[in-house]
């Protein structure tokens, strides 16, 4: 059936292919030099399995045109296009959060966004192994992403409304039992303090913090001297405190400071901990050597169960640990407390 002038032609190309139906519409005319004939101008729409499938393609392109360039477009790219609009009007613990909940969609990265469907989404959703409160992030990345590809046109229907995270609400795939060190565990790091990695690990411990908030403590924010030291980034406002630092591990962190790093931890070399390579090369090393297999957030647990078993104050707790959730609003308000108590809560243990 021979189409409509103007309205595009579908035709099947030689050899073996998975699409081989091209999808094409004229755009314009150019003038050939050499003959002096009029030569027509094409634009690719696409590439279908069958003829069908094509005249469908053609119909919907006629109905609703499009940028050809930008409906090639990848996910990875909508992202970094996406990013550089978004990033720099946000703080920077949420562009990692973003960051993070791009990273799961590993399987999309390289998907021409516009041919995604809902099932590429929740698939994503689905296969994961996050925990609700990461799927609601990703989500929410899911839906910045689509209205960022509506308003340039590389898409033409917002999938990400209909993506299902309420099905997980009250699951936790990633959910461990978090067991405290027990005294003995911790009498064998003590065993091995002259071990700079057992160190980390008491260190942990004896301050309450995130293993993140330590591997990313800058020598800047240690105060040697009054000995305490900040954690200016956090996932929560609370999270960015003062934290002291406990007298037995005093020696350790001085000793970390007068190496005159940027980062108060760091590799042989000189580099700050990456997470990962933190975990795999030192941490784990550690447990194995003491005969244990805690994972870093059970120091941060041990810390607050030590504390409460020698009846510090629960709102001190809170102020040295960075809990936001537990704490009144008179807590928040009215509760001034200066780094000598602190230090005093802390030495309790």
């Amino acid at each position: 059936m021979k189409l409509a002038n103007g309205v595009g032609t579908v035709y099947k190309l030689s050899g073996n292919r998975r699409n081989p139906y091209i999808v094409r519409k004229t755009v314009g005319w150019d003038i050939d030099t050499k003959t002096g004939k009029r030569k027509q101008q094409y634009i690719t729409i696409g590439y279908a399995p069958t003829r069908a499938k094509g005249l469908e393609m053609l119909m919907d392109y006629n109905k609703n045109p499009y940028d050809i360039e930008a409906s090639k477009i990848t996910f990875a790219e909508v992202f970094e296009k996406w990013s550089a609009e978004k990033f720099p009007t946000i703080s920077d613990s949420n562009a990692k959060a973003y960051k993070a909940s791009y990273n799961t969609c590993e399987p999309l990265h390289d998907r021409v966004f516009k041919d995604l469907k809902l099932t590429d989404l929740q698939g994503v959703v689905d296969n994961c192994g996050k925990n609700y409160p990461t799927l609601r992030k990703l989500k929410v990345l899911f839906s910045q992403m689509y209205e960022y590809a509506m308003k340039y046109e590389i898409c033409m229907k917002d999938y990400s409304e209909y993506v299902d995270i309420i099905k997980f609400k009250d699951k936790n795939p990633n959910k461990t039992d978090r067991s405290p060190f027990s005294k003995e565990e911790i009498d064998a790091l003590w065993v091995q303090e002259s071990n700079i990695y057992a160190q980390i690990v008491l260190m942990l411990i004896y301050s309450g913090v995130r293993v993140s908030e330590l591997l990313d403590l800058k020598r800047e924010n240690v105060n040697i001297e009054e000995h305490c030291f900040k954690v200016v980034e956090s996932k929560t406002e609370s999270g960015i405190r003062v934290v002291p630092i406990h007298d037995r591990t005093y020696p350790f962190f001085k000793k970390w400071y007068e190496d005159g790093n940027e980062y108060l931890l760091h590799t042989p070399d000189g580099k700050q901990f990456i997470y990962r390579n933190y975990y795999d090369s030192y941490w784990t090393p550690v447990m194995e050597l003491i005969g244990c297999s805690h994972k870093p957030h059970d120091t941060r647990h041990t810390c607050i169960s030590m504390m409460t078993e020698k009846e510090v104050s629960p709102t001190l707790i809170k102020k040295i640990v960075g809990h936001s959730g537990a704490m009144s609003l008179t807590e928040k308000v009215y509760t001034h407390v200066n780094v000598q108590e602190l230090l005093e809560a802390i030495n309790r243990i």
